[in-house]
């Protein structure tokens, strides 16, 4: 399968030029997998402008996962792909504000106890999850735009270096922070060319 990670418009700050949604979309369009193409959103999405965004990845067939979970199988064997809304985004409730991350509504989407991947595009979120989730893929951080010997000086991450890049194991969980594609907040990319990441999964043979 293929799994977009959010951020389909650059961050306003750093545009060289705008690509028309159409245009991307058309490219999206393309892409083809046995299990699908499936996508988040991203905190660039929803600032720039989440309607048009929404509206672009429908015009690919590409569904969105927004705090809601898809069941798949492989090989017979059934699993679950999540995806986490945005973390760092709001929407107006009223005269509050209410985030567009909902674990609660994320994990109530797994409706049986089979493996379970989850999408999140900022990956702080990773610090709070239980082994519920079988592995964890995000992006946001460009894999700290500038890495010099494997530290990033600045991450977009509340985390820093933590969840900057790359494959991170903590109490047997997994999290894999891809590097992306494009830019943020500053126009440079150095020791961490952008990239797309190919993942090979199997199971435990030690499991019970």
């Amino acid at each position: 399968m293929i799994v977009l990670l959010g951020d389909y418009v650059a961050s306003r700050g750093v545009r060289t030029r705008h690509v028309p949604p159409n245009d991307w979309a058309r490219a999206l369009s393309r892409l083809e997998a046995p299990l699908g193409v499936h996508a988040i959103l991203g905190n660039a999405d929803w600032w720039d402008d989440a309607v048009t965004c929404r509206r672009a990845l429908g015009q690919a067939n590409i569904p969105i996962l927004e705090n809601d979970a898809v069941r798949l199988v492989h090989d017979g064997q059934g699993f679950w792909l999540a995806g986490l809304g945005d973390q760092i985004s709001y929407i107006e409730d009223g005269e509050d504000e209410r985030p567009v991350a909902d674990l609660d509504a994320t994990l109530a989407a797994l409706r049986t106890d089979e493996p379970a991947i989850l999408l999140a595009h900022e990956p702080k979120i990773f610090a709070d999850l239980t082994d519920r989730f079988a592995l964890t893929l995000s992006g946001h951080t460009h894999g700290g735009q500038v890495r010099l010997l494997g530290w990033s000086p600045i991450s977009a991450d509340s985390y820093g270096n933590r969840y900057a890049y790359g494959h991170v194991v903590e109490n047997g969980r997994h999290l894999i922070v891809s590097g992306g594609l494009g830019l943020s907040k500053l126009p440079v990319r150095l020791g961490v060319p952008p990239e797309i990441v190919l993942i090979e999964l199997g199971t435990d043979e030690g499991a019970a």
